[in-house]
């Protein structure tokens, strides 16, 4: 008997990729009408200045599983994906960024094992990024393995799989880069099982990526602050009929 193929809900956030929204719309249209029995794509674009937004539009008039969400303004990277979240339809809710850095098609190994894990993240094991960049990717994830005691080797790459049940459980309140972090460490701190995948990444080629900028290292060293006293806190996530005194 043939598996029922799950409905599928996929989004990305859009700002300065004006040169692969299309890419990725596509190669999203391409993997969903192999894996996927209903589904619909999501694209969130954040205030961007460029053509996105228009180019998304495009999209969304060309093909009807296509959905355009506007920002009027730039809201951040977390702002961004809970809009996205929030819009989404179905149980099964895949997430991508929208500069083609990863690449769809890597959902197939999330989806292979979304009976075993609530949330399914990706780790870089081959990593085409600048020396700068690795140094900060790497500081960053041994910072959140030390502050939040957790054990993933790659905790913000932007391309995972979420089931439903884990968002109705938990609250995302972060607008930095940092939401994908919170994400998970809510997650593994609720006792959903959180999976890890390992993925290569390819190079950008135009311009330069926005999560390495004053702006988003500053919001997430706020957000990192922040979300740390919420969860070492002392009413956080507190058994039934349990408090501290």
């Amino acid at each position: 008997m043939t598996e029922a193929k799950p409905d599928i809900s996929l989004f990305f956030p859009v700002y300065h990729d004006e040169r692969t929204v299309r890419i990725v719309a596509c190669r999203a249209l391409e993997l969903l009408q192999e894996v996927a029995g209903e589904y619909e794509i999501i694209i969130v674009n954040d205030g961007s200045p460029d053509a996105s937004g228009e180019i998304a539009d495009q999209l969304a008039a060309e093909h009807a599983p296509i959905r355009v969400i506007h920002h009027p303004e730039n809201r951040g990277y977390g702002a961004a994906m809970k809009t996205g979240i929030a819009a989404c339809q179905y149980d099964i809710i895949c997430m991508i960024d929208g500069d083609n850095e990863y690449d769809v098609f890597d959902l197939k190994k999330m989806l292979a094992v979304r009976d075993y894990y609530m949330l399914v993240i990706a780790f870089r094991y081959r990593k085409l990024y600048s020396t700068k960049r690795i140094f900060i990717s790497f500081v960053y994830n041994a910072v959140l393995r030390l502050v939040f005691k957790s054990p993933f080797r790659d905790i913000s790459t932007g391309i995972r799989l979420i089931n439903r049940a884990v968002l109705d459980d938990i609250e995302l309140s972060s607008n930095s880069p940092f939401i994908g972090a919170e994400l998970t460490l809510k997650s593994m701190l609720r006792g959903f099982p959180v999976g890890e995948v390992g993925i290569q990444t390819f190079p950008r080629d135009f311009g330069q990526g926005s999560a390495t900028s004053l702006k988003n290292i500053i919001g997430t060293i706020k957000d990192i602050r922040r979300i740390r006293r919420e969860v070492f806190s002392d009413s956080y996530d507190m058994p039934e009929g349990r408090t501290r005194g």
